[in-house]
């Protein structure tokens, strides 16, 4: 795969997804973390690519707590209408997560997805999940490693970039992801938009797989006070919501809906 045309006067980029490209985990410094303010990677890499392009135009769709198949059809028409340079497509993590899930079934989703988006003349970035090597993620390690095989064969049928989260160690650090430890923190959000850079050959000056400095250890009691307030906190509500057919995407709309110019 080739990298990127970045040498015109004018690119555009759309992202569609769920909170992992909506940037949950990641506020604005200067606004909170209000519904309609999260940066994220999406923004990040748009800003790096604004660095290059004179004229970047950049939409983003994504809205957290979408499935798969809510994505393809509130946001994937939007973006084959569009028609932009590039489009960032993540999806299927929320599904994975329900009980019953099928990763071969929902890669199909996704191929049909980037079928559209390549016939519509589209550049397509995909993405692997993270290698989690502890926390409850692990129990799911196997249906999420079947996934993503799907989609590096996907990526390869039609001639995708594809982004391998699964090959970032820096990404296996806990410092790398929110209190909710599933959305990433600022710092992991950071690291992943210059990964990006890297994939679509994307100048940067900094590197996204620079060492992690000494960890601070934390003691058997401190982590297990740590592991009841994330039950507490962001589990015991995250089921609630399962039980109850409710989305934390709920009442909540794209934060950039519109291909916009950079400022």
């Amino acid at each position: 795969m080739s990298i990127l045309d970045t040498c015109g006067d004018r690119l555009s980029y759309v992202a569609i997804g769920d909170s992992f490209t909506e940037g949950v985990g990641d506020p604005y410094p200067d606004e909170g973390a209000t519904p309609q303010h999260f940066r994220g990677w999406a923004d990040r890499f748009a800003a790096h690519l604004a660095e290059q392009v004179p004229d970047v135009r950049y939409a983003n769709l994504a809205v957290r707590g979408k499935l798969l198949r809510q994505i393809m059809i509130d946001q994937l028409p939007e973006a084959v209408a569009k028609r932009p340079d590039l489009v960032s497509f993540s999806g299927g993590g929320n599904d994975l997560l329900r009980p019953g899930s099928d990763p071969d079934r929902l890669a199909r989703v996704v191929e049909r997805g980037v079928a559209e988006l390549r016939e519509a003349g589209c550049e397509v970035l995909l993405f692997t999940g993270v290698n989690f090597p502890s926390g409850y993620m692990r129990a799911l390690i196997g249906t999420f490693a079947r996934f993503n095989m799907n989609l590096r064969a996907i990526a390869d049928r039609y001639g995708c970039y594809l982004v391998d989260q699964w090959s970032m160690e820096v990404l296996t650090d806990r410092r790398a992801w929110d209190r909710d430890r599933l959305h990433m923190s600022p710092e992991g959000h950071r690291r992943l938009a210059l990964k990006v850079c890297e994939v679509l050959g994307v100048e940067v000056a900094e590197r996204w797989d620079e060492p992690w400095p000494p960890a601070e250890l934390l003691d058997w009691r401190t982590a297990r006070r740590e592991d009841l307030r994330w039950i507490r906190t962001f589990l015991a509500p995250w089921i609630g919501r399962r039980l109850t057919g409710r989305s934390s995407g709920d009442g909540v709309s794209a934060k950039r809906p519109e291909l916009r110019q950079l400022s």
